[in-house]
């Protein structure tokens, strides 16, 4: 039951994920700002409060569980909350600008190549007695080189539309 239970999040999860760029092509004309404050009200705040209190287990608040964790790790929560939220924000520029095609191939390849290096050379940085640089073998490394010239295709491609369309609007 708790394979379905999490199949069932990550599947409601990656709808909303995809759905989320939908408007759009609708509110091209609206400042990013105002897109941005309507998607951070829900996305940021509503959802995840309402994740959070369904989540809490029966008998239990949400403050008590925060009081029961030591201030660290709220704090920590919190800060990479705000990476997040900031990364959330220069994503959803790069659609504006790049097109959801375009900059989804690009935001979504470099963060799959960069966050599968960078989680054993930090705990390799910080936790030397874990080895954990000894993960990324042979395979993992060549599957971010190819990751890493699909993405550079991916920009030539983009480049050489952007180079047609303006063309075509110039005749």
């Amino acid at each position: 039951m708790n394979i379905f239970i999490g199949l069932l999040i990550i599947a409601v999860g990656a709808f909303c994920q995809s759905s989320s760029y939908v408007p759009i092509n609708r509110i091209k004309q609206w400042s990013w700002e105002s897109y941005w404050i309507v998607q951070g009200i829900f996305a940021w705040l509503l959802f995840p409060l309402m994740g959070a209190f369904l989540a809490v287990p029966e008998g239990h608040s949400l403050f008590e569980l925060f009081n029961a964790n030591q201030s660290f790790n709220i704090w920590m929560t919190i800060f990479f909350g705000i990476l997040w939220g900031i990364g959330g924000l220069t994503f959803g520029l790069s659609m504006r600008y790049l097109g959801v095609a375009l900059g989804q191939s690009i935001a979504l390849g470099t963060c799959a190549a960069l966050g599968t290096i960078m989680g054993p050379v930090l705990l390799n940085t910080f936790f030397p007695e874990l080895n954990a640089l000894e993960s990324l073998t042979f395979a993992v490394i060549l599957g971010v080189v190819v990751t890493l010239v699909g993405i550079a295709i991916i920009g030539v491609a983009g480049s050489m539309r952007s180079k047609e369309q303006e063309g075509s609007n110039e005749a």
